[in-house]
């Protein structure tokens, strides 16, 4: 046996989770929603209304957008999405080891 689990965050629905979590991760290092969904195979349009619905459960947009024009445009954190993907990240790992501590102490001390 081994430990499987799932952590989100819900607020009327899932707000957020590892998925956008990765996702917003993606568009960090490359500066563009529409290539971090490429990476993941997800659609831009998928990737968008993920972000958009994301932003209507937490109440602060995830995302800034800048149109075409010669440089191309992009997508940008904002300061409240890196808040918050810190914060994940932060408890999400201690999640991990918490949850390895609890099932070694249950299921491997017996056996």
């Amino acid at each position: 046996m081994k430990l499987c689990y799932k952590i989100w965050l819900d607020n009327n629905g899932k707000a957020f989770g590892e998925g956008p979590y990765d996702l917003l991760k993606r568009v960090d290092r490359l500066g563009s929603l529409s290539k971090a969904a490429r990476e993941i195979n997800m659609s831009y349009n998928q990737a968008w209304k993920l972000i958009n619905m994301l932003e209507k459960r937490l109440g602060f947009k995830l995302l800034q957008r800048e149109v075409g024009g010669s440089q191309g445009g992009g997508s940008f954190l904002t300061e409240e999405a890196r808040e918050l993907m810190d914060k994940y990240g932060k408890f999400s790992r201690e999640s991990e080891e918490a949850l390895n501590k609890l099932y070694q102490k249950y299921f491997l001390n017996d056996i």
